[in-house]
């Protein structure tokens, strides 16, 4: 496989787990209920999230970065959410 498809690859990967969250997102705001999300899977993805971003910026991974920081910020909203609707 060629530097390009692995590289599509990480795009790909990159943009289903940054989309994995979108529906809880829109059900928490709709409901106004995050009583079944847990605040300690929140913020321990959170942490895992800015680790991430730090590798991929040391390491130069451009995909992983990206999707990386756009999932912290979806996960930020979500973690708002959560403190919002207790």
């Amino acid at each position: 496989m060629s530097n390009m498809g692995i590289e599509m690859l990480g795009y790909m990967g990159g943009v289903l787990v940054t989309i994995s969250l979108l529906p809880q997102i829109i059900k928490s705001y709709r409901t106004k209920s995050t009583k079944d999300i847990s605040i300690v899977y929140t913020l321990i993805l959170i942490t895992g999230l800015v680790l991430w971003i730090s590798y991929a910026i040391l390491n130069k991974i451009v995909p992983l970065g990206v999707f990386a920081s756009i999932e912290l910020l979806i996960t930020t909203s979500l973690f708002i959410l959560k403190l919002t609707y207790k």
